[in-house]
């Protein structure tokens, strides 16, 4: 069972209490086929050391290992596996006020990630694809305020820097593009969403949680303004800087 209070200080100071697996699942289940879709964005906004994206990752890289089966055969193939991995991992994003939280949920999905990885690909597995993960959730999982919507200091407070999320996408092949945008830019192009989008919302807010990013899959930002943008072979987007 996962622990709810990490301490009392905490919670005074942050008000940091962590969600029960329990109602983790419930919430998920909620919108069960978008957590079983390999390449469907979630953002949690206050992600702590990572309950609700374990999960969700968790649920993907078994819809990974699904989409990696060839016809008439049981076994995913490693390699086509490892792509749809990269798009797991590479679809989920958070935000935390505390670094220590940041980095300890970095490491969770990455040690849940690469379990799965070593379990197929075995022999195959490819140190270069383990850093580009490694790398898509420092870009990913970002220490901040998601109300500010600015990157925080160590002790939690507010900077002039905005969070700025990358989004991955596989264009071509093993080509994989990064595009940087401004979080605060993305939302401000989402304030007069679609009918649709609109009772998928409300949906989202009752819990706070979960698929922000999601919602702007069709129209990312009417700024349209990339920070970055490049294309690479998806084992080396670490090569690409910051």
């Amino acid at each position: 069972m996962t622990k709810q209070v990490k301490s009392r200080q905490r919670v005074a100071d942050h008000g940091e209490v962590f969600t029960a697996d329990r109602e983790v699942n419930a919430m998920l289940d909620l919108v069960k086929q978008e957590t079983e879709r390999v390449d469907s964005r979630f953002l949690e906004p206050a992600c702590g050391d990572g309950n609700f994206v374990a999960e969700i990752l968790r649920r993907k890289l078994e819809a990974a290992k699904k989409r990696a089966i060839p016809p008439r055969k049981k076994k995913p193939l490693p390699l086509e596996f490892e792509k749809q991995s990269v798009i797991a991992v590479a679809s989920i994003y958070g935000v935390d006020l505390l670094i220590d939280n940041v980095i300890a949920c970095r490491e969770r999905l990455y040690d849940i990630w690469n379990a799965e990885y070593e379990n197929i690909c075995k022999k195959e597995v490819s140190e270069d694809c383990r850093e580009a993960v490694r790398f898509i959730l420092s870009r990913n999982i970002v220490c901040g305020n998601a109300l500010s919507l600015k990157m925080v200091d160590e002790d939690g407070n507010d900077t002039d820097e905005p969070i700025v999320f990358s989004e991955w996408s596989f264009v071509m092949g093993t080509k994989m593009q990064r595009k940087d945008y401004r979080f605060d830019k993305l939302l401000a192009g989402e304030y007069e969403p679609k009918a649709a989008t609109k009772k998928k919302k409300r949906v989202d807010d009752e819990y706070g949680q979960m698929n922000l990013l999601s919602m702007l899959e069709e129209k990312p930002s009417d700024e349209g303004e990339f920070l970055t943008s490049y294309v690479t072979d998806y084992r080396r987007v670490q090569d690409h800087g910051q």
